[in-house]
Order: structure tokens, then sequence, then C-alpha cells
């Protein structure tokens, strides 16, 4: 209803001032929000005719050409935002964080030189510090590269908010609260909607992957990462007592509740459906709630992304997230969330067995064929080729994966840490539980 409305609104400034660039800047904010790539292009190529130079323009037009995967048109546009620009350190980080892109010689002197300027704020020196680090690590110069991995990610940490003891004791509730028994008495209580498909697990794991594959299907419609889930766990804590939040307040539900939760969760996606049965939502941060899907939706599936922990938490570490991620700056806190992810995921499979299927990213690289059959299976459906050969799949695809999972799967990024390990050492002896031999996959 707020999109319609936005809509509506902007739509109106555009009938009252077509002549406006703004107003076209307007309605590609709204229905490139919405989901509208290719209108929002349409909109800001429109806005850039009536003002040209505008470099906030140029960038937001290629995030969306990027999104549908107009790479060479978004890598012009970030360029030429720089041109009018020199110091866009959002579009030099953004070029960078294609994944398949390399800088020119003269664009990387120019970045350095933006570092050495005492007038660069924070927000953009991190940025061009990640957009150098990516930069070095496609040349193999690792050390140069975790250097800048660093001083990004210690730039951000001191602008984040995050306690990692709140973590460990929200988990710890989480455990407590979704007994057998606890799961047991509110069986059967849930909506049977049999869409959904969730891709959980921690970022840079390759869940962007196995949406890809899934969405290659014919049954099943791709979205992105929704925060529906979240949204709707907020609002049924409204008008409860203060104090009565989630986990805790899942323990005052009537039996009605549940599905109410499942149901509303179904309604609201309903936007980002192109009529298959199925659909994909990955974001990876409901792996917390697990035992909340199993009671509201018992029939969903959930699929959790697994990657060698090392691979997972430093990738994570050299991510510049937009937000929602304030674990990922310090390799400490990184690897002490990871093992509480794997503790909780534990839980759900002890409580929930067959409830959740673990995807290893290097089998899926060892083994695509075997891999794509065993998703298939458990999402109940049948085989299809096109989800071998998902990377010809033309879909809008949002995150930091998008141009690699446009790419016929490589195996470059596995142990892919190692190149980094004489910096790595703290992590290491926090995921020291997991990595019985420092060689073993876990």
């Amino acid at each position: 209803e707020k999109y319609d409305e936005a809509l509506e609104a902007a739509e109106t400034v555009l009938d009252q001032a077509p002549e406006m660039a703004e107003s076209y800047m307007l309605k590609a904010g709204v229905i490139g929000a919405m989901g509208d790539h290719h209108g929002a292009i349409e909109m800001y190529r429109t806005s850039l005719e009536i003002a040209p130079e505008r470099p906030g323009v140029l960038v937001s037009m290629a995030h969306h050409m990027k999104t549908v995967g107009d790479q060479e048109d978004s890598i012009a546009a970030y360029r030429r935002c720089i041109e009018l620009k020199p110091n866009h350190s959002e579009a030099y980080w953004s070029l960078a964080n294609l994944k398949t892109f390399q800088f020119e010689q003269s664009e990387i002197d120019a970045m350095y030189a933006l570092l050495e300027s005492s007038e660069l704020a924070d927000e953009n020196r991190l940025q061009i510090h990640n957009a150098l680090g990516l930069d070095r690590e496609s040349r193999k110069d690792y050390d140069t590269a975790f250097h800048h991995f660093a001083e990004c990610n210690r730039l951000r940490r001191a602008a984040e908010s995050y306690d990692p003891v709140e973590t460990e004791t929200r988990f710890d509730r989480l455990i407590e609260i979704f007994t057998p028994e606890f799961i047991e008495q509110h069986d059967g209580n849930g909506d049977s909607d049999t869409a959904p498909v969730f891709i959980v697990g921690l970022p840079r794991s390759g869940s962007t992957l196995i949406e890809q594959i899934l969405a290659s299907h014919s049954a099943v419609d791709g979205t992105h990462e929704l925060h529906n889930l979240a949204n709707e766990v907020r609002a049924s804590n409204r008008g409860r007592n203060a104090g009565e939040h989630f986990p805790d307040s899942l323990l005052q539900f009537a039996p009605h509740e549940w599905r109410d939760i499942g149901a509303a969760y179904i309604a609201s996606t309903q936007k980002y459906r192109a009529g298959a049965p199925y659909f994909i939502d990955k974001n990876p941060n409901n792996f917390v709630f697990t035992g909340l899907l199993r009671l509201a939706l018992p029939n969903a599936k959930i699929i959790n992304a697994r990657r060698h922990p090392m691979d997972s938490c430093f990738g994570s570490f050299k991510q510049l997230f937009a937000s929602g991620q304030p674990f990922t700056y310090d390799l400490v806190e990184v690897g002490e969330y990871y093992l509480q992810y794997v503790r909780l995921m534990q839980h759900w499979h002890e409580v929930a067995p067959g409830y959740v299927l673990d995807v290893q990213y290097e089998d899926v690289v060892a083994d695509l064929d075997t891999q794509v059959r065993r998703i298939l299976e458990f999402c109940g459906l049948p085989f299809e080729d096109s989800c071998l050969r998902f990377h010809e799949t033309e879909r809008a695809v949002k995150t930091a994966s998008s141009e690699q999972v446009r790419r016929p799967l490589y195996a470059s990024s596995v142990n892919l840490w190692k190149n980094y390990e004489s910096h790595l050492g703290d992590l290491a002896e926090v995921l020291e539980p997991l990595l019985v031999e420092p060689s073993e996959r876990i």
C-alpha cells in the first residue's frame, strides 16, 4: 500500500511538471524499489536528457543496469559519474563490486590520490579502501588487498552498533523456547501454503548461486532478499505487553496466530511473484526464524547455504554491505557469529528433522549435477536441464554476486582464504572448534 501511494504521488508530480528532471528521478526511485528495474532505467535516462550532468542519477541508473545484467552500460554510467565528480567514491566501489571488472591504472592512481586527501570523509574513504582491496585481490596482490580490507572495516566498524553478547543471548533464548515439546504443542496450526522456498545462511556462502539455480526452473519465481518475514514478526509484537518481543512473544501465541503470521507473509510477498507455483526468499538472516517457520509455514522449504568457515567468514569480512550485517567488520566478531549460527542451525536440525536442507558450496562446485538434483528433489520439483545452465537465465539479481552467477560455475573461490592465511590467525583461532584439520572442509 505504501508503494502504491508513493507511485501515485510520483505520477502526480510527473503529470504536473514533465519538464523537470526531478519528476522522472522521483518516479524512477519508486518503481525501482518496486522491482521495475527496466522502467527505472528509462526514467533515469529521460531525467538525464533534461539535466545530463548529474552524478547521483548516473550512479542510481547504473545500479539498476547492473541488477538486470547490462554490465557494459553500467560500467559506462559509473565511469561517466566519476568523470563528472572525480571524488565519487560510491561509483569507484560499485565498479569494483561487480567482481568481474578491473580498473585502468589511471583509475587506481586516482583512488590512491583520493586517500591522500584529508578532506575525504570516512564513509567515502572506506569505499575507496574496499574498491582497492577488491582490485588488488583480482591481481593476486593479497597482502595489499588485506591492508585495504582491514582499513575499510576499521572505519566501518566504528560506525556500527553490534553486541556479540546480545547475539548469543538471543540465540540461547531461541534454543530454550523451541524444544521438541513446544513444536509438538503448536504443530498443525500454521498456514499450509507450499509456495515459499527460503534460502538462508551467512552472507557470501553461495546462497545467490542456489537462488539462481532454482530460479532457472520453470515452476519457481526468483525474487530477492525479502524483508517481509522480519516485518511480519515485528507486526505480531504490536499490542503486546512491554518486554514481550520475539522470541518470547511466541510463548503467548494463540493457535490462530501461527496461521495468521504465515498467511500474512504469503499475502505480503505476492507482489514479488510472477505466477509460478513456488517462489524464493533469499534473505540469509531468516535462519533465525527457522523454528517459527516450522510452525507458521510447515510446508515451506528451507535451504541452508553452507561454505567452509574460513571462506564464509573472510568472504563476509571483505564485502562492504549496504546495511544489516554489523558483525562482519571484525574478524573475531564474524568468527564468533559463525559459531553461533552453526549452533542454532544444529538445533533446528535436531528439533525439526528434515525441514532444512544443508547445501555445501564446495559440493556444488565439485558436482553441480548431483547437487542440483538433490536441491530439486528436496523442493519436490522435477529435474530441468535449465537449472544446470543457470548462468543463461535472464533475471534481476541484486546481491553482490550478481555478475558472478551470470558466468558458468568456476572453482577459484574455493579456499580463497588460504591466500590470506598469514593475516587470519585470530579468525582461525575463533573457528578452531570447526577446523579439525586446517585443510579439511567443514
